[in-house]
Parts: structure tokens; C-alpha cells; sequence
């Protein structure tokens, strides 16, 4: 008898309607016979409810020994397709363990954390440090030859901001177009770091309780090789709220810069120039973006400023 007979394997409705989305209804169908033919070659038992990201399924699983684990199955992109890779490279250090991985699919065994601890529900200022403290611990390691690298994207974000630039009208047109000038410069000497990319609250989790393994662990890394400035801009947009309910946000959002920057070990000027970047790149991908900057982005451009 088959996991799937013992533990029928749950796609959320969600996921299903955002995987379709992004990689059409095929790969959706395909998701839970992918899921069940994993559990089975490698002896796992579901042991508890499937959760979800945008596009990958999640499904807490016990191995044959007893040990808890995750199963993760998601398709494969130029995003998602380094994770395996910088896991190992990272071997559990600031960062979710690989347990055991499947090139055909892409599927992953990963160490079990603890989904009800995320970075997102402690205090700000906390949690600013331990992002700035896994960065460092992620970013030191270089990066693999056979990842993407942050180049070429830098090089891309540059001519597709000066072309969303025409769009807009004043003050936004320069906005853009300063923005991709700082592209075109940084593409020339991108870095060589192992970057995670999308290193938000949310995207850290506490380990299990008696693991041993400190306390936060990076997790979904989408993975390339460039400069740690390209790192900072999730922890500064995220939790936006927090940054106006403040009644100075640009002062509020300085402060997680330099806190970032302090704490991660990095240069300022290349953090700023980087985060610059990262919010053109942010803005190309908006639907609210097409006619104008959005608040949140020309405030952090602001709260960059010396």
C-alpha cells in the first residue's frame, strides 16, 4: 500500500490556482502523483498538514528512522532551480538543511523546522539583526561557476527600466532613469558572493526546539552570485506598515539600512547603489508601477540619501 492510500497528499486550492498561474494547469495536475511517488521512494510518511508558498508544495513527513522532515516539491525555473545547490554549499550553516535532493524533479528532502516561529512576529529591531547576521553568514561563501549570476540581470533591469522610464511622466521619468544609470555602472562588477535573494522575515524560521542548530535558519532561497548590497531591500520593504505607523518613514527606513549594513559588514555606498537596483527591479515587475513609483519605493530611495 502507497503513501497515498494511507495518507491522502492535499494540494491547497491556493496553490493550485497560483502555480497555474505562473506554470499552467499541467504541472498543477502533475503535482500530487510527483508528490506521492517521493514519499515513496524515499520511505516517508506524511506527518501533518501540506503548507505552501507561491509555488511550492510543503509537506511535513517522518523518514523511515522516525525523524521529521520536510518534503518540498515545486517546478523548476532559473529562480528555483540553484536552491539544492547553494543548500549544499551552505551545508546548514545560517540556512535550511538538504537532507536529500532529486535532479529529474527537483524535489527536496529538507530538515524540519518550526512553522509556527517565523522572523515576521518578533520585534523589528531584532529581527533586523538577524537578517544582517545571516546575510553575513550566507554571503561569505562564494559563489558556485554554474549559477546565475547577477550580472546579466543587472545589465536587463538597466534597459528594461530605461524603457519603462519613457512611460513616465515628471518627477517619476528620472527616478527611473537615474536608477538604471546605477544598473549600467554595477553591471561592470556585480560580485561573486552565493546570494539568497529573497531574504525576508518571513523566509526565516526558528529551529526545532532541542536541535541545536542556533536560532534562525534562512529558508526558499532563489539563489545567484553577486554583490551582498543586492541582499538588503526585502527586510526594508517588508513590514512597510511598521515603517509609517512610525510618522517618519524615511527616518524609520534609514535606520533599517544601517542597521542592515552595520550588522551584515557591508559598504554603504555599494549597499545604496545595489538597493537602487533592486527597487527598479521591483518597480518593472509592479502592475502599480507602470505610471509612477510607488510610495514605499521612492521613500526608501529617499531614506538612502546621506
Amino acid at each position: 500500500m502507497d503513501n497515498a492510500s494511507v495518507h491522502p497528499v492535499t494540494v491547497p486550492d491556493a496553490l493550485v490556482e497560483s502555480v497555474t498561474s505562473f506554470f499552467g494547469p499541467e504541472w498543477a495536475r502533475r503535482l500530487p502523483g510527483l508528490t506521492v511517488r517521493h514519499l515513496d521512494e524515499w520511505g516517508l510518511t506524511v506527518a501533518g498538514e501540506s503548507m505552501h508558498g507561491a509555488v511550492a508544495l510543503v509537506v511535513p513527513v517522518r523518514r523511515a528512522d522516525g525523524a521529521s522532515a520536510v518534503l518540498k516539491i515545486q517546478p523548476q525555473d532559473p529562480e528555483t532551480e540553484g536552491e539544492p545547490l547553494a543548500l549544499r554549499v551552505w551545508d546548514g550553516e545560517g540556512a535550511v538543511r538538504l537532507l536529500d535532493h532529486s535532479p529529474r524533479t527537483g524535489a527536496m528532502l529538507l530538515e524540519a523546522l518550526d512553522p509556527s516561529r517565523r522572523l515576521d512576529e518578533e520585534p523589528l529591531e531584532p529581527a533586523l539583526e538577524v537578517i544582517g547576521s545571516l546575510l553575513a553568514r550566507l554571503t561569505a561563501h562564494p559563489g558556485p561557476e554554474d549559477m546565475r549570476g547577477l550580472g546579466p540581470i543587472t545589465r536587463d533591469i538597466a534597459d528594461r527600466g530605461r524603457a519603462r522610464a519613457t512611460h513616465l511622466e515628471e518627477p517619476w521619468r528620472p527616478v527611473l532613469e537615474r536608477w538604471a544609470a546605477i544598473a549600467d555602472e554595477l553591471a561592470v562588477d556585480p560580485g561573486d558572493r552565493l546570494l539568497h535573494w529573497d531574504l525576508h522575515y518571513e523566509n526565516v524560521l526558528a529551529p526545532l526546539e532541542g536541535a541545536d542548530r542556533g536560532d534562525w535558519l534562512a529558508i526558499d532561497p532563489k539563489p545567484l552570485v553577486g554583490d551582498p548590497g543586492f541582499e538588503l531591500l526585502p527586510a526594508l520593504r517588508n513590514r512597510w506598515a511598521e515603517a509609517e505607523e512610525t510618522g517618519a518613514p524615511v527616518r524609520a527606513t534609514r535606520r533599517r539600512f544601517d542597521l542592515l549594513t552595520e550588522v551584515a559588514g557591508l559598504d554603504r555606498d555599494r549597499a545604496r547603489a545595489w538597493t537602487r537596483v533592486r527597487l527598479l527591479q521591483d518597480c518593472l515587475w509592479m502592475n502599480d508601477a507602470r505610471h509612477r513609483v510607488p510610495r514605499a519605493h521612492a521613500l526608501i530611495d529617499r531614506a538612502l540619501d546621506d
